[in-house]
Formats: structure tokens, C-alpha cells, sequence
């Protein structure tokens, strides 16, 4: 990102704000709904893609720890009943399962990020990008009917994250069905951290620059908008939030419109 203009760097770091702010209010969506607007400021998705996966590893290993200790507190002070009280923040069961069920599809499409071009790479976000952000606008979000459909959106899911990091809706509406409510976001945020890990080892086999001296002013960006969502995390489980993610969705299908016109006016 060394020639980028002095404006593109205010608006990378108000967006990785705005990722922040997704990934700690509604549980996922750091990625999806940022890399619109981060392949709108600088076409190349390898240049934001170490990043968004360094700071999805941070905070969704300290999210997942708080819940831990959130819980064991509960239980010491006796802020929930015995039988009310969770073994654990996180289904391992479920989550073992899920990821038996990803981890091939995961590396066939970590394979596929790195060996197709960078244009074509970019399309395939933005189209993955307008399905989901219709699916919001229309109130419609992915969800998971059988068995059947569990396996192909858990294997979709695990490639589309393999090639973008972008899979978290078609993950969500399978684990939504299985896992409890009370354990599903630190249930999610441990499986990003796994999937995460996955990606960030291959980056650094296939030698992929992770952009190490951008984390020093951008770690602080994602931070303020993590902070800012944990605020309103219990608002959006508690409350009716259909119209925020209509208009979410309505955002993103238009971002992701101009984006594809914009891929396809870029030199080949």
C-alpha cells in the first residue's frame, strides 16, 4: 500500500473501524461487509486480506476468552442458577463436526485464491458479496432446512472462506440451527479463529507479503469499532433488528454493483 494516496489511508482505516465494529455487534460480517469497500479504495484483495486475518485471529480469540470468563464469574457469584449455567461458552461438539465437514473445501479454496488473477478474484467477491446483500435487503438470510443442506452451505461456506474470508453467512445459518443461543457467537468466533489460522499459514508458504507494518496504525482503527459494537451486541440480540440489516443489505448490493463496474473498467 506504499503509493496509495494520503486520502485512501483515511478511508482503509475508517473501514477496518467499520469491520470492527461489525465483527464485535453482530458476530461475523467483519470481512464480508468491509471487503466491498476496501476493494473500492485499492483493487488488489491480497494486500487486505493478511490484515483482515490478523485482526479476526486478535479479537475473536479475545472475544471468545471474555465469554469464558464471563461465564466462570457468573457461576462464582451465583448470577445464574446451577441448572441455568452452561458447561461451556463454546460447543466443541458441534464444532468439531462443522469443521470435519469445511476443511477440504477450506483448502481447495485457499488454492484458488492464490493461483487465480487478482480481477477475477475481486468479481468473485463482489458477486458473493450481492447475493448476501440481497438475502439481507429482501429479509431473507441463508438458512439451513436439512441435513443435506447443512453439509453444502458448511463445504460453501468453508471454500468461500478459504478464497475470501467472506463465508460467515452460509456458516451462520447451519451453526444458528445447532448451536445454543447462549454459546453461538464464541461458538463462531472460535471456528473463525481456526479457519483464520488455516489461511494465515498459507499465506506465509506461498511467501504473500502480510503487511506487518499497516497493523501498527490500523490494529487501533478496528479496535475503536470493536469497542463501539460491543455496546450495541446486546441491542441487536435483544431488539428487532430487521431494518438495520435491510438497509445493511441494500448498502452492500449497491457497493458491490459499482465495484464489478469498476473491476471490469480496470485494465486486464
Amino acid at each position: 500500500m506504499a503509493d496509495l494516496l494520503w486520502y485512501q489511508y483515511v478511508l482503509i482505516g475508517l473501514i477496518f473501524c467499520w469491520s470492527g465494529f461489525v465483527r464485535s455487534s453482530l458476530g461475523f460480517g467483519g470481512a464480508v461487509l468491509a471487503l466491498p469497500f476496501l476493494l473500492l479504495v485499492h483493487n488488489e484483495p491480497l494486500v487486505f486480506l493478511p490484515l483482515v486475518a490478523v485482526h479476526l485471529m486478535i479479537f475473536s480469540s479475545w472475544i471468545a476468552w471474555q465469554g469464558n470468563r464471563q461465564l466462570k464469574l457468573a457461576g462464582a457469584t451465583g448470577g445464574m442458577g446451577t441448572e441455568e449455567l452452561p458447561v461451556s461458552n463454546i460447543d466443541w461438539r458441534y464444532l468439531r463436526k462443522a469443521l470435519s465437514i469445511m476443511i477440504v473445501p477450506k483448502l481447495i479454496g485457499v488454492v484458488g485464491l492464490l493461483t487465480l488473477p487478482a480481477q477475477l478474484m475481486t468479481s468473485v467477491i463482489f458477486t458473493i458479496v450481492i447475493i448476501y446483500g440481497a438475502s439481507y435487503a429482501l429479509n431473507r438470510p441463508f438458512q439451513s432446512r436439512s441435513r443435506v443442506v447443512d453439509v453444502v452451505l458448511l463445504a460453501l461456506g468453508g471454500y468461500v472462506s478459504g478464497t475470501s474470508l467472506i463465508g460467515a453467512p452460509l456458516i451462520v445459518a447451519v451453526f444458528a440451527s445447532h448451536v445454543a443461543r447462549h454459546q453461538l457467537r464464541d461458538t463462531l468466533f472460535v471456528l473463525w479463529f481456526i479457519l483464520v489460522v488455516i489461511k494465515m499459514v498459507s499465506f506465509i508458504i506461498a511467501g504473500v507479503d502480510l503487511q506487518l507494518i499497516h497493523h501498527l496504525w490500523l490494529l487501533p482503527c478496528a479496535l475503536v469499532g470493536h469497542l463501539l459494537g460491543e455496546r450495541v451486541h446486546q441491542y441487536l440480540v435483544d431488539g428487532r433488528s430487521e431494518i438495520f440489516f435491510r438497509v445493511l443489505g441494500v448498502v452492500l448490493v449497491l457497493v458491490s454493483v459499482v465495484g464489478l463496474a469498476t473491476a471490469s473498467l480496470l485494465p486486464h
